[in-house]
């Protein structure tokens, strides 16, 4: 029998990180989905960025060539130099920004799941990374080698909430998204979940 968990954690600015947790094998399985680069927000700021820069470009040509490539406007009235090559320069680094932006969606940077079984005893946590020889980034441990759950919280203009898990000789290893603060209500509850699960102390409250 298999039970299903859902939570989803949103920031301020749109943001979000869900969080699919499945418990099944009586309950000595524990397996976490972690959402990456593939957000909805991310969607939205790369064909934001792209229709922009796309824009910038065309006016920037539009200029230079005295042919109308926009439909909402007239950039031909423009003086190429200035004017016209400073918006080509601003379409060109729009559009590797953008390209970088889609080829992190393509890739899913940050994405994966973190997986504890009872059953065999072991831990796996599982990262999609940039191509390269860290594309694949997992992280194998013992259950009986880990000595707690930390939750991490700091706030300023940088904050920081995340869950840790800390394993014997290990540095901690970080179970929820760099960089994407979760709330505290729902930090608590993860973690509180995750260390009774695996049976270890909760640390950081």
């Amino acid at each position: 029998m298999c039970k299903y968990v859902t939570a989803s954690i949103s920031r301020g600015n749109g943001s979000s990180m869900t969080a699919s947790t499945t418990i099944n094998k009586g309950d000595r399985l524990l397996h976490q989905n972690v959402l990456g680069s593939r957000r909805f927000s991310n969607y939205c700021w790369a064909t934001i960025v792209t229709l922009g820069a796309s824009g910038f470009l065309l006016a920037g040509i539009s200029s230079y060539l005295k042919v109308n490539l926009l439909i909402v406007s007239d950039p031909t009235q423009l003086v190429f130099v200035p004017q016209g090559l400073v918006m080509g320069l601003y379409g060109t680094a729009g559009l590797l920004l953008a390209t970088y932006l889609w080829l992190v969606i393509l890739w899913d940077v940050g994405g994966g799941y973190n997986e504890f079984n009872q059953e065999t005893g072991t831990i796996k946590i599982f990262r999609w990374g940039f191509p390269g020889k860290n594309r694949r980034i997992e992280i194998d441990g013992r259950i009986e080698d880990v000595q707690s759950v930390r939750i991490a919280v700091k706030e300023g203009l940088n904050p920081l909430r995340a869950l840790y898990l800390r394993i014997k000789g290990r540095r901690d290893i970080p179970l929820t998204r760099v960089g994407q603060p979760l709330s505290l209500t729902e930090l608590e509850t993860e973690g509180a979940k995750l260390a009774r699960f695996l049976g270890v102390s909760l640390e950081g409250l």
